[in-house]
């Protein structure tokens, strides 16, 4: 397997002329995170992954999480690095100073996230679900739960997790049935949680579980639902570690990829009821969940484009060494990257993560401009932006991270179908991306039923003036890039406007039938969009650098041969899937 190196340059390149790095960096909130603090951060976070988490991406795959009498015990070097992870302070990295953190951008701890996931994405998931359950705990939880479980969530000894899932309520959380008993300033919780991810482990010195459940007598479906903080030892008064609560893992799943990470069946209360504390309100635990859901959705469209980037450079590496066949118009046998076909293919992955990075750091510098902008107005803007994104996030950086990962093992050709090549461990990893945290269609329904009627269509009405404000700038530009980039972006902001007025007035059942196809319009076209202020950003830097030339091809590339979907696209959203919810179901 080839060795993950950061593409610090794109990532630069990126922060700074697609996500805004310097006015984020401006807010008061980040008066002590200059521009050589954020240069430090990705240099350091850079030299980590490459040196300590890539190295086990491999073996970890193949050694796997193992299930003992004492509990899950982690694949060699797992524990050692995330030791690391904490001393070296990665895991308080964007932490609320209050409790310890250190208080950086959420836009910094994206990218970090980008090269975690990209090294070791089964190691990565153990600090985003941490991330996420700290998130749900400070906005909810009591001042005493704050104060006891996030100082030390915060620095990285204790990890969080987050469970949802039951054997018979996966997506359909109404259907969930573990129980919380009150009992004096606590709860006993009883039941079973499956693919709970990190549920068990060896790498730190206690786990806290985010667990939903309800009361005896609390209403039926997801308005009976609490959530309460369940720890894996009990925590003295002190703030010491206590005993073993009544929460373990009884298996672990067998998985098609992130064998190395520990996807456990968690069993609560079977010798008794195992203590939780009430997290927020009774009953409004789902609600109280989405903080860290939404949090780990953005995660996860992270790890689409991580993904994506690391099967790039595997293939990429290969084409160069390779020697298949003849080229025409060359001598001899030179490497496979000559082939115009690989060529394609090669551009096609790159194309699509600079788009996928560009949409990632967007969101991200979003979400601090939405909590730290001193702007109320700028601050509504921003959030109305995340609200809108972040399943478009999810949903089209994963969909397209797999196939990226795909076309990786096609550049190897019968090596990448090869275990030994490492090819084919980014396409199995890549697989769960669009599946947890809310599958595809899970973020289509969210996007085209809730996202996008909100405010009468406000944020998708912003995001296409925008759109069309850099279409219109490309179309000025002088050269035959540009007026490919300018018309067929275009083309397909103006897909994208028909797709969203169609869906705004359509029958509901038919916009649902049509919701994955119109979140993939809706990834194209920003992806389109994106990629042309990259293009335009490079050349008002210095076009004849090579790497900003680099840009302007790029983007031209993914205009003329990425964008063209859009269309497509949108007229399969208006048309064709919309008859399919009319099927009946005995056709199948």
């Amino acid at each position: 397997m080839a060795d993950y190196i950061a593409p610090l340059r794109d990532m630069r390149f990126a922060l700074q002329h697609l996500a805004g790095l310097d006015a984020v960096l401006a807010l008061p909130a980040f008066a002590e995170a200059g521009g050589e603090v954020a240069d430090a951060v990705l240099e350091e976070a850079a030299k980590f992954a490459t040196g300590v988490l890539s190295p086990l991406n491999g073996s970890g795959d193949r050694e796997g999480a193992k299930l003992t009498e004492g509990g899950v015990v982690v694949a060699a070097g797992f524990a050692d690095a995330y030791r690391q992870f904490v001393e070296n302070g990665w895991a308080s990295m964007t932490g609320d100073p209050e409790y310890g953190g250190q208080g950086l951008p959420n836009l910094l701890g994206t990218v970090a996230s980008e090269m975690w996931n990209s090294a070791n994405m089964a190691f990565a998931l153990n600090p985003m679900l941490t991330t996420g359950a700290v998130e749900a705990l400070r906005a909810h939880g009591s001042e005493a739960l704050k104060a006891t479980y996030l100082p030390n969530m915060i620095a990285g000894t204790w990890t969080g997790t987050m469970n949802l899932t039951e054997p018979q309520a996966g997506s359909d959380l109404a259907a969930v049935r573990t129980k919380a008993v009150p009992n004096g300033d606590h709860y006993l919780i009883t039941g079973q949680k499956i693919f709970i991810t990190w549920g068990d482990h060896d790498a730190a010195e206690n786990i806290i579980h985010l667990v939903l459940a309800r009361l005896p007598d609390a209403p039926e479906g997801t308005k009976g639902i609490s959530l309460f903080l369940v720890p894996k030892f009990l925590v003295n008064a002190d703030g010491s570690r206590g005993a073993r609560n009544d929460a373990v893992c009884a298996s672990l799943e067998h998985k098609l990829g992130i064998h190395a990470s520990p996807t456990c069946v968690m069993a609560f209360g079977d010798q008794g009821g195992a203590v939780g504390y009430l997290v927020g309100e009774l009953n409004r635990g789902l609600n109280h969940m989405f903080t860290m859901m939404n949090e780990a959705r953005q995660k996860v469209g992270v790890q689409g484009l991580a993904i994506a980037e690391r099967a790039y450079q595997q293939a990429r590496d290969y084409a160069r060494e390779r020697v298949q066949g003849r080229v025409v118009g060359m001598a001899g046998k030179p490497p496979i990257l000559h082939h115009p076909d690989v060529k394609r293919m090669l551009l096609t992955m790159k194309s699509q993560i600079e788009a996928m990075r560009a949409l990632a750091y967007l969101v991200g510098a979003d979400v601090d401009l939405a909590h730290h902008h001193p702007d109320e107005a700028t601050r509504a803007h921003c959030q109305a932006r995340v609200e809108l994104l972040t399943p478009v996030l999810k949903g089209w950086c994963t969909e397209v991270g797999v196939e990226i990962a795909s076309l990786g093992v096609q550049v190897h050709g019968g090596m990448g179908f090869i275990e030994e090549t490492g090819a084919a461990q980014h396409l199995r990893d890549s697989r769960i991306a669009p599946i947890y945290e809310g599958t595809t269609g899970i973020q289509a329904a969210d996007l085209i039923a809730r996202k996008l009627p909100q405010q009468d269509g406000a944020a998708m009405a912003a995001l296409l003036a925008a759109m069309r404000e850099t279409a219109a700038a490309a179309r000025r530009h002088e050269g035959a890039a540009f007026q490919t980039i300018a018309r067929h972006l275009a083309a397909g902001i103006e897909a994208l406007a028909s797709a969203t007025a169609w869906a705004q007035t359509a029958d509901p059942a038919a916009a649902l039938g049509a919701s994955v196809n119109y979140l993939m319009l809706a990834g194209y076209v920003a992806g389109g969009w994106l990629s042309a202020k990259a293009a335009l950003a490079a050349s008002s830097l210095a076009p004849q650098d090579e790497f900003l030339a680099a840009k302007i091809t790029l983007a031209a590339f993914y205009a003329e041969q990425i964008l063209p979907k859009a269309p497509a696209l949108s007229t399969i959203v208006q048309g064709g899937t919309s008859f399919a919810p009319h099927i009946p179901a005995e056709l199948f």
